[in-house]
Order: C-alpha cells, then structure tokens, then sequence
C-alpha cells in the first residue's frame, strides 16, 4: 500500500479497518475539568465529527496556506478540529492558553493565523490580544465555528497539499530572540506514527488494542505528534489528560484500562514519593512507558516498585524522526540518563565548542542527520519567516541540537547538559534569554542573568542573578521581580529562585559566561543565599 499523502489520509483508513474500535477518550476528572460532556469517540464516530467540522470550516474559507490557532487545551475535540483542519490542507497552530498576554500576542502576531478557534474560558482574553494587534485575527468559540467571518490569510509552506505541506507550526524556546515558529509537515507525522510504533524491543504496539494515557499537553510535540499518530497508525485509544493528577493518577490509569502510559521525568520523581501500596505493581497493565528525563535515582526504584519499563528518549520539535534515538533494547543502563542507540540511518557527530570531534568517551554536542541523499529528511521543514535561523541550525549540513552527550562502549548515548542557554522545567524548555529580557525591564534591575538549577522533582528550576541598581531595597525587589515575571511570562518561565549577586561572569568581550553563571546559581541555591519563590510558581486560575 502506497504511504498516504496526508495525516488525514492516513486517519481515513484506520477509520476504514478499525471503525467501531475506540479511539479518543477523555478521564472523568478531566472532563470535570472541561465541563464538556463529549469523552469517548470510536474512530467512526470521529470520522464523523471531523467530516462535520471540515464543512463548516470549508464554508468560512478554510483552504491550503492558511493556519487556523487552536485553543482547545487537551480536549478530545482539539485532534477532531486538527484533523478537520488537515482535511482542508490547512494548517494549525496550538495555543497555549496559560501563557502570558504579551507572549500569546508575539506566537498570534507572528504565525500568520487566519483564525483562532477557542474554548470558551479563554475567548474574552483572546478578543482582548487580538484587539491589539496591526493585523486583524477574529477569535470565535468552537461551537459557534459555522457562523465566524470568512477567512483571509498568507500562504503557508508546501502549497496546496501532500506530504511535504505544512499541517502545524509549533514554537519552541529558541536560545537567541523571540521563539521559533517550527513548521511542521504532513509527512513529519506520519513518520513519526510509522517510526514509533515500529521500533520494537520494550516499545511493543499491538493493532486494534492498545491504550494510551498522557497527560502531556497538545501544544508539545509528543502530544500531538508521537501518542496521537501512534494510537491512530494502530487503531487505538488515546487516553487524553487535561494535566498530570498524581494524587488520582493510577486510578485513572487502571479505571481507563491503559496499557500504555507517557511520561516526563516530573512524573515518577513525584509518583515515587506517594506512600506504598499493595496494588503498586501494573506489570500485567501497562506495556511500557516512554518518555525523557527521568532522574537517575528514581529509574531503577520506580520501575521496581511499579512493574513498568520506563523506556527513555531522546528527539526534538526540529528532528522529529529524522534524529529520534530510544533506550527500548537491552541494555538500557537504567539510572545513568542513557537514552539508547543510534538507529539505522541515522548519522551523528560530538563536537567541541570550536567545532573540533571529541575524543572517545569524551561528550560533545550532539550533531544529527539522515543518511544519504535526504539529510533533512522527516526533520522540521524551516523556522517560519527565520531562512538566517534555520541555516544556523543546519550549518555544515549537520543539524546542531545544542545538547551535549557522551556515547560509550557499547555505542549507548548518554544525556550530560545543554550547551544552549535552555532551562528544561517539567518537561517545558525555557531560554534563558526569554526571562532575562523581561527581568532587564525592571527599573531596578541594572544586570541579571539566568540559569538552571537542579530541582530533584522538575529536573531544572529558573534561577535569576541579579545585579540590583544602586540604593535598592533587596529583599523588597525580589519579590517585586518574581511578581515581575508572573504578570509578563508564563508562570514555569518565572524565576524560582532569586539572588543578587555585585556583577556579572562575562568575558573579556563582555559576554556572559553562561558556565560561571551555573556554578555560582547552583552555589547559592546550595547555600539557601537567595530568596526562594519556588512554592509560588502556579498557574493562575481561570
């Protein structure tokens, strides 16, 4: 059978073969949370909700080059929406909605969106960005789609369909600027759907039966791209979360009947800490469970007490399946952050920070791409409107990842750091440029600089260091600036912890030397010389 030309073409027969066969489903507590009432669709009944959805948005102009932003969080209704969206040969662009108004202001303005379609909750807020903005974007509720305006837009990538078209763009933390827009094609997807669900050992799929469990929001690339694609490549449910529960997380888990679950390291450092129980063990449940980051203390307890392999991973936004490296053959080297092997096809290189290879056993920063003809095969298609950012990535022809690892004997990749100024929080990346831009606002903030911190639940927290202006109260400003930083970022981009230090690390040139800023944070985090905000970092209500 010929590889379908689209997401929606390959949702079409999976629909055709598995049609009674359950599909989406969304947790009592997760549909509490949603006040919606629509949880559980079989492909059928999804088919059947999509095609109505794509008539109403081929009415309003929905059509090839134009992106539609979806507000919709985790609902079942955002993947009918995508697919509806994928239908037409548009594209979408997934919203984070508890992001910060200037942040969504930047993400709206800059991808171009025709449209965006929103949950209820979040319509005024929207209305209210978008009544900023020079280009005119209308915000309209999802159940009243079939009588929004009719829709204007710029072309996006790949023109009118097939595979090498654009089916979403997602941004991601870049280390330099504003955020990335990574457009992303059909056949990105697809072989995403194609690569997870066959890359065997512990990564087991079994067609027309499995279950899915995430909690993983859909604005990130293992949402929308990974369990989504895998559950409709082999006809089965994807179990969607509004967000991690972990105090009723195997309740649902078992009341769901998963059998697979995903995971961010954030997940078994807190569901390891819960008191012991008799009905612990999932070994006759759950498969497996893939995910990344899972701290090396808690690998080896967790899968012991709970009965499931937690197969760790290794890929980015931009290498898709291109560069996609898993830990699901023995051996694993559970609790030493290995993350697996090279696959076939995949060519890679460790260099130093002069571009020079390192040694043996030495880490370096990982460079990546496919063999042969196609080195940018299944990767991202291009930094939207960013051609000088997209080359930067590419220089050499080798895609720089920015993260550094060492490989061992038997060919194992191993996690060490990030060289690029990224702070990886509960899954979520934060460039450290993003905060400190913001933080250079305040008028009494003369210098800071920011950097991670290990936090044994999050994996990094955010750590400011602050040069304060001459004559400033210190314990005052430093809840000002944590204050500061909720009001204009998205709660987890906030600085946990705050210490004011007489001048920056920097260079000769003046640069700042983003290693002596870890070490010194990391120092007087250790030594509690700072101010601590950590347990106030929430998402706001509503």
């Amino acid at each position: 059978m010929s590889k379908p030309g689209t997401i929606w073409e390959m949702f079409l027969r999976s629909a055709s073969r598995f049609e009674s066969r359950p599909f989406l489903h969304a947790p009592e507590e997760t549909a509490r949370a949603y006040n919606i009432a629509d949880t559980d669709y079989t492909f059928g009944e999804a088919l059947a909700a999509a095609e109505a959805m794509a008539k109403r948005y081929a009415r309003i102009g929905c059509a090839p080059g134009l992106r539609i932003g979806l507000a919709l969080d985790n609902r079942p209704s955002f993947f009918l929406h995508f697919l509806a969206v994928n239908s037409l040969g548009a594209s979408i662009m997934p919203i984070n909605s508890a992001m910060q108004p200037e942040e969504l202001a930047y993400q709206i303005a800059h991808s171009e969106c025709a449209l965006i379609v929103s949950a209820p909750q979040h319509v005024e807020k929207l209305r209210a960005i978008a009544g900023g903005l020079e280009r005119r974007v209308d915000i309209v509720e999802a159940s009243s789609l079939a009588s929004a305006p009719m829709l204007a837009g710029t072309q996006g990538v790949g023109g009118a369909g097939g595979l090498e078209a654009e089916a979403a763009i997602l941004y991601t933390s870049g280390t330099t600027g504003s955020p990335k827009g990574c457009l992303l094609s059909n056949d990105y997807f697809i072989a995403i759907g194609e690569l997870y669900t066959t890359i065997g050992g512990l990564c087991r799929f079994d067609e027309g039966s499995d279950r899915l469990i995430t909690p993983l929001p859909a604005t990130h690339m293992n949402a929308l791209a990974c369990s989504f694609m895998a559950m409709m490549t082999t006809g089965g449910c994807l179990i969607q979360l509004d967000r991690f529960h972990p105090q009723t997380w195997w309740k649902t888990v078992r009341e769901s009947r998963a059998t697979i679950m995903h995971y961010l390291g954030v997940m078994p450092a807190m569901l390891i800490k819960a008191p012991e129980s008799e009905d612990d063990n999932f070994s006759g449940q759950i498969k497996f469970a893939f995910g990344a980051g899972c701290d090396p203390r808690h690998h080896e307890a967790f899968e012991r007490r709970f009965g499931i392999s937690l197969v760790e991973a290794w890929a980015m936004t931009e290498t898709g399946a291109g560069a996609w490296i898993t830990a699901s053959e023995e051996p694993r080297h559970v609790g030493t952050r290995c993350f697996g092997r090279a696959p076939e096809g995949l060519e890679w290189r460790l260099i130093d920070e002069e571009g020079k290879e390192v040694a043996a056993g030495e880490p370096g920063e990982l460079l990546v791409r496919r063999a042969g003809a196609k080195p940018r095969e299944h990767f991202f298609s291009a930094y939207f409107k960013d051609e000088k950012a997209t080359e930067e990535a590419w220089r050499g022809g080798w895609f720089h990842t920015g993260d550094v690892v060492r490989v061992g004997d038997d060919g194992s990749f191993y996690f060490v750091d990030r060289r690029k100024n990224v702070i990886r929080r509960s899954g979520e990346n934060i460039a450290a440029i993003d905060v400190e831009s913001v933080l250079l606002r305040h008028e009494h903030v003369a210098g800071c600089v920011v950097a991670p911190v290990p936090d044994e639940i999050r994996g990094d927290e955010v750590a400011a260091l602050i040069v304060a202006a001459e004559g400033a109260n210190k314990e005052k400003l430093a809840r000002e600036i944590f204050d500061f930083a909720m009001e204009h970022l998205v709660y987890f981009k906030a600085p946990g912890y705050v210490a004011f230090i007489d001048k920056l690390p920097v260079t000769a040139s003046e640069k700042v030397k983003r290693g002596d800023a870890k070490m010194i944070a990391r120092k007087l985090v250790e030594d509690r010389a700072c101010f601590d905000f950590t347990a106030l970092k929430k998402p706001k209500k509503g």
